[in-house]
């Protein structure tokens, strides 16, 4: 065999996978982006412009960035980068909160699939506990059936959830908001210069603010991509204005078109999306669609949960097979090798959270609760993504990067106070909770934030044993997490 044909013969390398700049911007503005927190912000008015431009500069950016330089240095995660740059407990708990913010998130998203899907069949379900509780509960299990037998299908609903769930009904909600205005009709809110700023009413009426750094965070899943890049250093900064520019126009646009129709004082935290679009539509005596969109939302988000429902515990469980964080009970694989323990686990905990809705009068009051208590929670995986990236650029500052984040120690350390700043806010009662007990509503958030997103892994850590480490079998979970 000649030198030429025995080098055709000879197995090529896999070629390098390489995604443009834009496709890398797309899937951050749909992991990211989401129509669910406009009404939170609608009752703001312009105001919520604002507030959406201030989390936006003080931490989507230094998020974004810092992980971007991270994940081009350090591949396995936001444990490997905080274990690298901290200690491995220090991982152990970062990784820990990326995964018990999910069990608060899940029921907090499910709460808004309740209040859409009252109004496909009966709007007067929306402020009804028991329903939300029963939604919560039923569609959170069945995700858990499917996960646990390893279904791969529903990847699709998932992927085309940013055009189905947010592009067309957020889009088609814009439109027929300034048709809307464009009959003569007044804005609900006022939309003058002198509204941009929120006014000034003590601390409490900022606590909104809070919220919108929960709707900016993931960004950290997206930079592993960063090495896939012709040239990270130039194109994934492009890559993040546009996205940032796309995710800020999908959270302004469609909560000021909420705020033009739905009076401040008539919008529920949970179901105002859908009054919207019903208030509107009936203007157009096109009542008849609100069904359909309805769909279209809960489609998307029921998409976004299948996807994501076993990645944080995936990558929780090869992390602590490595190290013997969690007990063997807890990393036990079932026959399609799906965490399946962890996850009933977590759905047991999630069907507890459920109940407060149940419990508590006001749907809207659990919603922002279980809203708070999740930031809470992922706001300290940040804390530590962001000293770890402050001691890892002084401390190994020649380590193999394929992207350096301009000024990083300042950028991480705006993200580290604007995280903390929002992480001490959380537990102050918002305007909208006046008439509640501050002390209860701070015992709530502070026993759901700090008990399970501080206690319980400092409990998993102290008591672990050398016999829970199962390195041997770590392969077989199925390769690493997302």
């Amino acid at each position: 065999m000649s030198t030429a044909d025995a080098a055709l013969a000879r197995p090529k390398a896999p070629p390098a996978v390489v995604i443009s700049w834009l496709a890398l911007a797309l899937m951050t503005t749909s992991s990211v982006a989401s129509l669910r927190p406009a009404p939170t912000m609608a009752v703001y008015g312009l105001a919520a412009v604002f507030l959406y431009l201030v989390p936006a500069i003080v931490f989507l950016l230094p998020t974004s960035l810092v992980a971007a330089e991270l994940a081009s240095g350090w591949e396995g995660g936001i444990y490997k980068w905080v274990a690298a740059g901290i200690s491995k407990p220090m991982g152990f708990l970062a990784v820990w909160c990326q995964f018990a913010m999910t069990i608060f998130y899940y029921p907090t998203l499910l709460g808004f699939v309740a209040s859409t899907l009252a109004y496909v069949f009966n709007p007067a379900l929306a402020s009804n506990g028991v329903w939300t509780a029963l939604v919560i509960v039923v569609f959170y299990w069945s995700g858990v059936f499917v996960s646990s037998r390893g279904t791969k299908g529903v990847s699709g609903l998932a992927s085309g959830g940013l055009i189905i769930g947010t592009l067309i009904p957020g889009a088609f909600l814009v439109i027929l908001g300034a048709v809307f205005l464009g009959q003569g009709n007044p804005s609900a809110a006022p939309m003058t210069a002198a509204n941009f700023f929120p006014e000034w009413a003590g601390l409490a009426s900022l606590v909104l603010i809070v919220n919108n750094f929960l709707s900016y965070s993931g960004m950290e899943m997206n930079a592993v991509h960063v090495s896939s890049l012709k040239n990270p250093a130039k194109e994934y900064p492009r890559s993040i204005f546009l996205a940032m520019g796309l995710v800020l126009l999908i959270f302004i646009l469609p909560a000021l078109a909420i705020s033009w129709i739905v009076p401040a004082e008539e919008l529920s935290l949970t179901a105002g999306v859908m009054q919207a679009f019903d208030a509107v539509l009936a203007q157009f005596g096109m009542q008849g669609l609100t069904p359909i969109i309805g769909i279209m939302l809960v489609a998307a988000s029921l998409g976004g949960m299948l996807t994501w429902l076993a990645g944080p515990s995936k990558g929780l469980l090869l992390i602590s097979r490595e190290e013997g964080y969690l007990p063997p009970f807890l990393q036990k694989l079932n026959k399609k090798g799906v965490q399946q323990n962890l996850l009933v686990v977590q759905g047991l905990v999630t069907t507890v959270i459920a109940l407060g809705y149940a419990l508590i009068p006001d749907v809207s009051s659990a919603y922002w609760i279980f809203s708070v208590i999740t930031t809470q929670v992922y706001l300290i995986m940040y804390l530590l993504m962001f000293i770890a990236a402050i001691r890892l650029r002084r401390n190994d500052p020649d380590h193999p990067r394929g992207y350096r984040a301009p000024m990083l120690i300042g950028l991480a350390g705006v993200g580290f106070a604007a995280s903390l700043a929002a992480l001490l806010v959380g537990f102050i009662p918002p305007s909208q909770f006046g008439g509640e007990n501050p002390a209860v509503y701070f015992l709530i958030v502070g026993g759901g934030a700090l008990g399970l997103g501080l206690l319980v892994p400092f409990l998993f850590y102290r008591f672990r044993k050398p016999s829970w480490k199962q390195p041997e079998q770590t392969n077989q979970a199925g390769g690493a997490a997302p």
